[in-house]
């Protein structure tokens, strides 16, 4: 199917860590077109790029980029999806992963950036802080007529993909390169394991 013809927005999001920028690079590999702007350049964190797009940071004081997005695939983290316009109609991609590998994978970025913050978390206190944002995300987005959404194990991608590509497929009407989409797939950068 051609950009032209998803008269839909196509929202990769979820936690930090859990899987986003990888599956920009699968919708793109499929053939949706995305935004990003290379801002934010790969790193030893993500050492096949961030795929960020930095106008999203601050759709509430000027959502202007959304026009040009429609067809094309953004990657937005959760707390930003209460900013989208209503106008539009978005399918989203939500990246669920482990919370506890959530939580190494941050912890681990924010040592190797020195990060005073690296280490000081409490597992079990952003594990409930976690679990309750992703609740009322969840409840919200139900009550969203222009938002539909489709959950993405990021553990069982790693593990076999194939089945998550062809729903992927589906859920964005069909056409895309799936057999591309799960040759992005990289079993070796996933490395916090719980």
């Amino acid at each position: 199917m051609l950009q032209d013809q998803r008269d839909f927005i196509t929202v990769v999001t979820g936690l930090p860590r859990t899987g986003t920028s990888m599956m920009m690079r699968m919708v793109e590999a499929g053939g949706v077109p995305v935004m990003t702007d290379g801002v934010r350049e790969a790193d030893e964190d993500n050492p096949r790029g961030y795929y960020e797009f930095e106008a999203v940071k601050k759709t509430h004081e000027d959502s202007s980029w959304i026009q040009a997005a429609k067809g094309k695939a953004v990657k937005l983290v959760y707390r930003l999806l209460y900013d989208l316009p209503c106008g539009q109609t978005y399918r989203l991609l939500f990246m669920r992963r482990k919370l506890s590998e959530v939580l190494a994978s941050q912890d681990a970025m924010l040592e190797r950036l020195n990060n005073e913050q690296a280490g000081k978390m409490d597992p079990a206190q952003f594990k409930e802080l976690f679990s309750q944002e992703l609740a009322k995300i969840d409840r919200w987005l139900d009550e969203q007529p222009n938002m539909t959404k489709l959950d993405i194990d990021y553990n069982a991608m790693i593990q076999n993909p194939t089945p998550q590509v062809e729903a992927i497929n589906h859920f964005l009407d069909g056409g895309l390169d799936t057999a591309a989409m799960n040759q992005v797939v990289e079993p070796a950068l996933h490395r916090q394991r719980r």
